[in-house]
C-alpha cells in the first residue's frame, strides 16, 4: 500500500508497510499510480533485487506520463527510480505485520501501567468533562492510602519480570488528595529495590492547587506532568470554569509557567482540548507557545453528537485545513529559533514503536488499567463507571479475564475500517473507548477521529521532511 500526497509544497510518498517515506519530484509523483497499476495487473515480474524492469512495463508507464505532459526521457528515468525503490524493499512492499495476528491474540501480557483515580472529585466544572465533574457515573470519593497501596502491590505482582512500571495520578483533580499521592510515591519507592522495579510516576492536574511545596515534590518525583489548559483566555474560561462560573485561566497560567520553567521546559505537557467553539485552535497552540510553553498538546473534544460543543462531520474540512495552517506556522517558528514540540506532530520515522504497539496501541484492558478510589479495575479511565467493563479489584485481581482477553486480541487487523488506511500503523487502530462509545464495539473506529489522525500524520511527515 502506498499513500501519496502534497503538503506545503512537498510531494510526499509513504510506503505504508515498510514505513519508508520518500520526497519525490512531480514526475515520480504523477507516475506512481501507473507504476502501481502495472504491478497489480501483472505487467511486471515482482522478483528479486537482480531482476530488470520489464520493458513493456516501462513503455506503458512512460506513455502514461507523456500523456500527462512530462518529457519521455524524464519519465523513463522516473520509472527506473521507482523500480529501484521497489527492488530495495522501500516501495510497494508486502504487509509483513499480518503474520503477527495470531501471535498478537495468543501473546502473554503483563500489567505495566496503572491510572490511579486518586480523587473522584474536582474543583472545576469543565463543560466537556467525561468524568461528570470527577464523579465517573458514581459518587464523589478519594482513594485511601490502603487502597492505593493495594493497587501498587497488584501492579508489582502482575508485572512479571518487567522492571519499568508506570503510575499516573489522575482524577477528578488529584491534588485534592495530595497527602495520599505523597504517601503512595513513598510506598512505591520502597518497593523498587526489593522487587527489582522502577516506578515512573506522572500527574495530571488542572493547576488550581499548585504551590511551591507541590512543585518541589513534583520536580523531584514525577517523570512527567500534564497541565490542563485550553489556550486563549476566552477559550479556556468558556469550557473550564470554577463551579461558580468564573474563569480559571488567570488562576493557573502563572503557576504553569513557573512549573514549566522549573523543569527546564521538559518532562511536562500543557494539554488542551478544542471544541466546535474554537475550530481555529491553531491560535490556541500559538498562544500557548507565546506564553513560553514548549511542550504542547491540544486535542479534539470527543463528545456525544447532541452536545453543543461537539465536533460535527461538517467541521472536519475546516479542522483539516487548520492542521495544515498550524504545521506551516510551527515550521516557521522553528526556523526563527522559537520551535515547540506539538504532541500530535511528533513522529519517529527511524525507529518508532515495537510491532506489538504498532498493532495494538496503548494496551488498555491488558497492559494498562484504571483503578477507582475503592480499587475497582477498568480497561482505562474512559471506561470507569461502565459496569459491563468492571474487570475486578486490586485486592482480588482480574476476575473478568474475558474482558482482558477481548482487549488483548484487539488490533488493527480485527478492525475492518483500518484495512485500507495508510495511518493504521501510526494510530494502531485508534481509541477503544471512542469506538465503544460511538459504535458499541471496541473493534470499530471513531470516524471523525480517524480523519483527523490521518491529517496529523501527513503534517508530521511533512514537517520531518522540511527539517531534513
Amino acid at each position: 500500500m502506498v499513500h501519496r500526497y502534497k503538503n506545503n509544497g512537498y510531494c510526499i510518498v509513504l510506503d505504508v508497510n515498510s514505513g519508508c517515506v520518500h520526497i519525490v519530484d512531480e514526475i515520480v509523483y504523477d507516475l506512481l499510480p501507473f507504476a502501481e497499476a502495472a504491478l497489480a495487473e501483472g505487467r511486471t515480474d515482482c522478483g528479486g533485487a537482480g531482476d530488470k524492469i520489464p520493458e513493456e512495463a516501462v513503455e506503458a508507464v512512460v506513455s502514461d506520463g507523456v500523456r500527462m505532459g512530462h518529457p519521455q526521457e524524464m519519465c523513463r528515468e522516473a520509472m527506473e527510480e521507482i523500480w529501484e525503490l521497489k527492488k530495495s524493499g522501500m516501495l510497494f512492499t508486502e504487509d509483513g505485520y499480518r503474520d503477527y495476528m495470531q501471535e498478537m491474540k495468543d501473546r502473554q501480557t503483563v500489567v505495566k501501567a496503572l491510572c490511579l483515580h486518586i480523587a473522584h472529585d474536582c474543583n472545576l466544572a469543565c463543560r466537556y468533562c467525561f468524568a461528570q465533574e470527577g464523579e465517573y457515573h458514581g459518587r464523589r470519593a478519594f482513594m485511601s492510602f490502603e487502597t492505593g497501596r493495594a493497587a501498587l502491590d497488584f501492579l508489582v505482582k502482575q508485572s512479571g519480570s518487567r522492571v519499568n512500571l508506570e503510575v499516573d495520578f489522575f482524577g477528578g483533580e488529584p491534588l485534592m488528595n495530595w497527602q495520599v499521592v505523597k504517601q503512595l510515591v513513598a510506598y512505591g519507592r520502597s518497593l523498587e529495590e526489593p522487587y527489582h522495579k522502577k516506578f515512573r510516576f506522572t500527574l495530571t492536574t488542572n493547576g488550581i492547587l499548585l504551590n511551591d511545596e507541590i512543585q518541589e515534590f513534583v520536580n523531584r518525583e514525577m517523570s512527567n506532568v500534564v497541565l490542563s489548559i485550553d489556550g486563549r483566555r476566552e477559550v479556556h474560561d468558556r469550557m473550564r470554569p470554577f463551579r461558580g462560573g468564573q474563569g480559571s485561566y488567570d488562576a493557573v497560567v502563572p503557576k504553569y509557567q513557573k512549573l514549566a520553567d522549573s523543569r527546564g521546559q521538559k518532562d511536562y505537557y500543557v494539554r488542551g482540548t478544542f471544541t466546535r467553539y474554537n475550530l481555529d485552535f491553531a491560535e490556541d497552540v500559538l498562544h500557548l507557545a507565546d506564553l513560553g510553553f514548549t511542550q504542547i498538546s491540544v486535542e479534539p473534544v470527543v463528545a456525544p453528537a447532541d452536545a453543543d460543543y461537539a465536533i460535527r462531520p461538517e467541521d472536519v474540512p475546516h479542522i483539516l485545513a487548520e492542521y495544515d495552517r498550524l504545521a506551516a506556522a510551527l515550521l516557521q517558528r522553528k526556523k526563527e529559533g522559537k520551535g515547540v514540540h506539538f504532541f500530535h506532530f511528533m513522529i519517529d520515522l527511524e525507529g518508532g514503536p515495537c510491532v506489538a504497539k504498532r498493532l495494538s496501541g496503548c494496551g488498555s484492558g491488558c497492559e494498562y488499567l484504571a483503578v477507582t478510589p475503592w480499587g475497582d479495575l477498568y480497561p482505562c479511565h474512559q471506561f470507569v463507571g461502565q459496569e459491563q467493563f468492571l474487570m475486578g479489584n486490586v485486592r482480588e485481581g482480574i476476575t473478568r479475564t474475558d474482558i482482558r482477553d477481548e482487549f488483548r486480541a484487539s488490533n488493527v487487523y480485527t478492525k475492518d475500517k483500518c484495512g485500507e488506511c495508510f495511518a493504521k500503523f501510526y494510530c494502531s487502530g485508534g481509541c477503544a473507548a471512542n469506538a465503544w462509545n460511538f459504535h458499541g464495539d471496541i473493534n470499530d473506529t471513531y470516524e471523525i477521529g480517524c480523519e483527523l489522525q490521518r491529517k496529523r500524520v501527513e503534517c508530521a511527515i511533512m514537517m520531518k521532511a522540511a527539517c531534513e
